[in-house]
């Protein structure tokens, strides 16, 4: 059975090696371009906090405020390094760049089922909502490469650790590390799969309930007699959240001279929820007809986007309700286990 382990740990070891092997320079580019992408979403990310912690800031004063900057650490030392890796980079320093996911980009190009296969097209629909059709594919390779290459290094370093814990006489760590090693290397992979359909859904929850107060505006702005680019331009870049940044890239294609419909159906693409599509295929079908149109459209939608707001946060109150019903009994037990243990005490001393 070891025999059997070890065999198998070292076939993956070198497949593992030997596509390493043939990662080429497209290879390292495409790792490379996403490493930068990453960076510098966490330095954007890092700027956003450190505005809020700024503004946080500005309510205390003297012993307080030295005290909570202490506590709350500086961002900007990590957004400087971030951006002179993402400098090094540009000028072909791949130092910063792990060869663990390196192999799966290999895998990738040699097999062509797996390249072009049904879970590739699911990321890239999933990549593209995300992070736009620019960045889409390199992103969508960047998640597989690291879906084929982490668990051959991982489950072929997991057996061969567990064997040698067996040859050395340790039985029980020796399964330990093969048995939940190996299914704790397999999950972590899977939830990096998962982590990309969690965002997704919880970006589409966001558009979704960013979009009654963008529908509101909208229809405000065109039955005030503001052209429907103006309107959409003006709403776009009143906030930063996820709906108004799409709407922007939109506006910003049709500024481009982008026909209305393939921008307008680019959108579409990128939001994905039943509203936005209503709202933009509204838009589409009625670019010739007027304000006065459009106008009573974006009411109704409005009106329509509200109702569904309030049934939404009265499911989630109700849900919040049931929810709570455990740790209530829980504490309620506890009160009555404080309150009936001392009375029993005082009988049985009696």
């Amino acid at each position: 059975m070891f025999i059997t382990i070890m065999i198998l740990a070292t076939a993956m070891m070198i497949t593992w090696l030997a596509m390493l092997w043939r990662v080429n320079t497209d290879d390292w580019i495409s790792a490379a371009y996403c490493k930068v992408l990453d960076n510098t979403t966490a330095s954007n990310t890092l700027r956003l906090k450190e505005k809020a912690k700024q503004e946080r800031m500005k309510r205390y004063h003297g012993i307080t405020a030295f005290a909570m900057k202490l506590l709350q650490g500086n961002s900007i030392k990590k957004i400087d390094k971030l951006l002179k890796d993402n400098q090094l980079l540009r000028k072909g320093n791949l130092k910063h760049l792990s060869v663990l996911s390196m192999p799966g980009y290999a895998i990738q190009r040699q097999f062509e089922a797996i390249g072009r296969g049904g879970i590739h097209k699911d990321i890239m629909v999933k990549s593209y909502e995300l992070y736009g059709k620019k960045h889409a594919s390199n992103k969508a390779k960047q998640l597989l490469a690291k879906l084929l290459s982490y668990p051959l290094i991982g489950v072929a370093s997991t057996l061969i650790a567990g064997v040698m814990l067996f040859a050395t006489g340790n039985t029980t760590a020796g399964v330990a590390i093969l048995g939940i090693g190996t299914v704790l290397t397999l999950v972590l992979v899977y939830a990096m799969y998962d982590d990309l359909s969690d965002k997704v859904q919880k970006r589409r929850f966001a558009i979704s309930k960013q979009f009654p107060n963008v529908v509101s505006k909208l229809a405000l702005l065109v039955t005030s007699g503001m052209i429907m680019d103006r309107a959409w331009k003006e709403t776009a870049y009143s906030r930063e959240s996820e709906l108004y940044i799409e709407m922007r890239l939109t506006s910003e294609e049709l500024d481009n001279l982008v026909s209305p419909e393939v921008a307008y159906s680019n959108f579409i693409a990128r939001c994905n929820t039943k509203e936005t599509s209503k709202l933009a295929s509204a838009i589409m079908q009625n670019l010739s007809k007027g304000n006065a149109e459009i106008g009573r459209l974006l009411k109704n939608m409005a009106h329509e986007a509200w109702q569904e707001r309030r049934r939404t946060a009265k499911r989630d109150a109700e849900n919040a309700n049931s929810k709570l019903m455990i740790p209530t009994m829980l504490l309620f037990i506890a009160i009555l286990v404080m309150l009936m243990v001392p009375i029993a005490l005082n009988f049985s001393g009696i």
